[in-house]
């Protein structure tokens, strides 16, 4: 086959008359990473392993702040590597070594050199640093220096909703001219007030910006939201306007059916992330329910990719994997995946196209190495077989984006990877006593929240 591009669009897919000899490729759309968070280096470069969220995330607070250039270029070339075209980085914490309108530009710097397409979430947050509720019981059983280094790294923000919201806005008009999309990025209904996520509906339906932000990904949050929202947090994400089709909801774990027919009534998008809620003892996401009540469902790899490795492929044939049925029951999985892994992410990212090989589409696509993918083959196996037995990045020849090589040979077109990872590791260790403080008394915090969560009606 002959695939044509022009102006960053497909405008022929043809058969050639005289196949040429060489090496077979499959050409397939590229993957749309729903909801990640841009992490310059795998989360284990800091400690940050086998723990549940409610202390992991807080972990993660020990790394000094880095390049955000390089971090974003870090990032988004692992994402590439493991096949995905368009990223959503959802900003969570910034590195705060310039004002964020200029550290959002850097990122869009770095999306232009991988040559991805990408969308940045605000993160927007103002209550609940430490844990879900009151910590002020918490705080009196620290000793003092635990107290105060906890005060200084976990403490509510104190811009004003106002304040929050036009940062937004700067950040946006910081990027106008680039490709980057910005959007709302509240944290979770757990981290803002009530009147910040009616701020933030209202907002987002006088700009059409998109909103992304967490919901039940935990017991604990399914616990806290139940206790302080008993008519149903759903049901009041949907009473103040959030719900609609410019949200999406990162994994939604714990949601019940009621709440998940509410999200697909909406037209409300679902990021799941499947190995990222394994490796943090959160649970499975009910897929297939949310399948069945009509969501649309997007994959994400939230910076947790099953070997923390980026690989999409990998990512959607565990997800397959963990949803089938028993038996000889059957259902079309690899459709599905197919649909959430290669388009309903993009409209999650703002990115155009529905994630088809078409003409007129954007000119996205992998190139993947088939006779690698049909190394063992004895039989003629069907291309999705080949796809989700036991096919992996490391098959990964080529990708491209709007017309223009991004991996090319299984290597970074633009940019060596190897060496920014080498730039960052020697920038952490350059740093890494800047916050001696926070690592010295770790185990102390880590120690009084595991018995906080652990207490009976803790949330």
């Amino acid at each position: 086959m002959r695939i044509g591009h022009e102006h960053g669009r497909i405008t022929a897919i043809e058969t050639l008359a005289n196949q040429p000899v060489g090496p077979r490729r499959l050409a397939m759309p590229c993957f749309a990473n729903a909801h990640d968070h841009g992490r310059a280096l795998p989360t284990l470069a800091f400690g940050a392993h086998d723990q549940p969220l409610e202390t992991w995330l807080l972990r993660l607070a020990v790394a000094p702040s880095i390049d955000p250039y390089l971090a974003a270029c870090a990032s988004f070339g692992r994402a590439a590597l493991g096949g995905s075209g368009a990223v959503m980085m959802h900003c969570t914490r910034a590195q705060g070594l310039t004002d964020l309108p200029t550290e959002v530009a850097e990122v869009a710097r770095a999306a232009d050199t991988v040559g991805i397409r990408a969308a940045f979430a605000v993160g927007l947050r103002d209550r609940n640093p430490l844990l879900y509720g009151d910590d002020r019981l918490v705080r009196e059983s620290m000793d003092i220096e635990t107290r105060r280094v906890a005060d200084r790294y976990f403490r509510i923000p104190t811009q004003s909703i106002e304040a929050m919201l036009k940062s937004v806005d700067a950040c946006a008009q910081a990027v106008a001219d680039r490709g980057l999309d910005v959007q709302y990025g509240p944290t979770g209904v757990q981290w803002c007030s009530d009147a910040l996520l009616a701020a933030i509906a209202q907002a987002s339906a006088d700009s059409n910006r998109r909103v992304h932000m967490h919901l039940l990904e935990t017991r604990y949050q399914r616990d806290w939201a139940d206790r302080h929202y008993p008519n149903g947090i759903v049901r009041h994400l949907a009473d103040i306007g959030l719900l609609g089709p410019r949200l999406t909801l990162a994994h939604c774990v714990w949601a019940r059916d009621d709440e998940l027919d509410l999200i697909a009534e909406s037209g409300t998008t679902i990021a799941v992330n499947t190995s990222s809620n394994l490796t943090l003892r959160s649970g499975i996401a009910p897929l297939r329910r949310m399948l069945d009540a009509g969501c649309r469902v997007a994959l994400g790899l939230d910076g947790s990719a099953l070997d923390q490795d980026d690989d999409a492929i990998r990512e959607m044939r565990l997800t397959r994997l963990l949803h089938a049925d028993r038996g000889f029951e059957d259902w079309n999985g690899d459709e599905a995946m197919l649909r959430s892994a290669l388009g309903h992410g993009r409209h999650c990212i703002g990115a155009p196209g529905s994630g088809m090989l078409a003409i007129g589409e954007p000119a996205d696509w992998l190139l993947l190495d088939l006779d690698a993918m049909q190394k063992y083959c004895l039989v003629d196996n069907p291309l999705s077989s080949l796809l989700f037995a036991r096919t992996r990045a490391a098959e990964i020849k080529e990708l491209w984006v709007a017309g223009q090589p991004v991996v090319r040979d299984g290597c970074l077109a633009n940019l060596d990877l190897d060496l920014i990872h080498a730039e960052l590791i020697e920038q952490y260790r350059r740093h890494w006593h800047d916050r001696r403080d926070l690592q010295n008394v770790w185990p102390s915090i880590e120690n009084h929240l595991r018995r906080w969560y652990q207490q009976a009606g803790c949330c």
